[in-house]
């Protein structure tokens, strides 16, 4: 019996799986999220632009909550986000920019899991470190 396909989601997959029905089929048997992606979307129902845009992020927070056991972002990880973050200044680009995308990575890195994106370029520098499947 084959092993179980396994990978870790950006918050821009996890969002595309509202909008574009062909994402899940390009996903791994076995999803995961980072406790990133989960303050990510919550950080976009505060932000939201009008209240019907906010009760739409409301609910999917909501489903996401309810389907995802987040990876939380311990000791582990937090020496890899060191890594991460060195890996992407040594490729001349600036690591407080895309902070919560380099948890992410961090948490990938950790896990050993691919990572699921549909925005390379926000990891970008970080090919030789983790397995970044654009999606």
């Amino acid at each position: 019996m084959g092993e179980v396909s396994r990978g870790l989601l950006d918050t821009s997959v996890v969002i595309a799986r509202d909008e574009d029905a062909s994402v899940e089929e390009n996903l791994p048997e076995e999803i995961s999220i980072s406790a990133a992606t989960l303050a990510e979307l919550h950080y976009g129902v505060l932000v939201a632009k009008d209240e019907i845009t906010r009760q739409y992020r409301l609910q999917r927070l909501g489903v996401v909550e309810s389907s995802f056991e987040p990876i939380a972002i311990d000791s582990a990880v937090a020496r890899s986000f060191a890594a991460v973050a060195h890996a992407v200044k040594m490729a001349g680009r600036q690591p407080r920019a895309r902070i919560m995308d380099l948890w992410i990575a961090a948490t990938a890195l950790t896990h050993k899991l691919p990572l699921y994106t549909r925005n390379p370029e926000d990891f970008q520098g970080l090919q030789g470190l983790i397995e970044i499947r654009v999606i």
